[in-house]
């Protein structure tokens, strides 16, 4: 991956709909050479999916909350990887170091669909130990955008 690719990457993170003639304009190539270098960024997986960014509030998903998971054994990481994999709420998981296993970020509603969430599903989880709820008050940054050119 080159300068260019790491341009293009930045201005389609921000700028995802812009034509190719537009995302070539900001970077000084034509519209085939960005043709060719998107098709290349997808398929060599820089570019995993395409996507939409929701506003969580018009989404009814207003409860941002951080939620530490303790695993009895190593064993159960699996399991409990894969069952996590299948809760729309659940944004993130995340193997961590220190006193947890997991750190997963979490959209709801609001604290009686988060406590259903980890009362009815995360703790009955095999090999789960114990959790740590942390709730965001407000959020002043917020991105899915990952800096690529320097």
């Amino acid at each position: 991956m080159d300068k260019i690719d790491r341009k293009i990457l930045d201005h389609i993170q921000r700028n995802g709909r812009d034509s190719y003639a537009k995302i070539g304009e900001s970077v000084g190539l034509s519209v085939s050479a960005i043709n060719d270098r998107i098709k290349r960024l997808v398929a060599t997986g820089a570019i995993r999916h395409w996507s939409a960014v929701v506003d969580p509030a018009i989404a009814g998903r207003t409860l941002l909350a951080y939620v530490s998971v303790q695993l009895e054994r190593p064993e159960h990481d699996k399991g409990f990887v894969a069952a996590v994999a299948g809760l729309g709420a659940v944004q993130e998981c995340h193997h961590v170091t220190g006193d947890w296993s997991y750190l997963l970020k979490i959209r709801v509603a609001d604290t009686a669909a988060l406590e259903r969430l980890i009362v009815d599903w995360i703790k009955t989880l095999p090999g789960v130990v114990r959790t740590q709820t942390v709730i965001a008050l407000s959020s002043t940054k917020e991105t899915h955008v990952l800096q690529c050119s320097a």
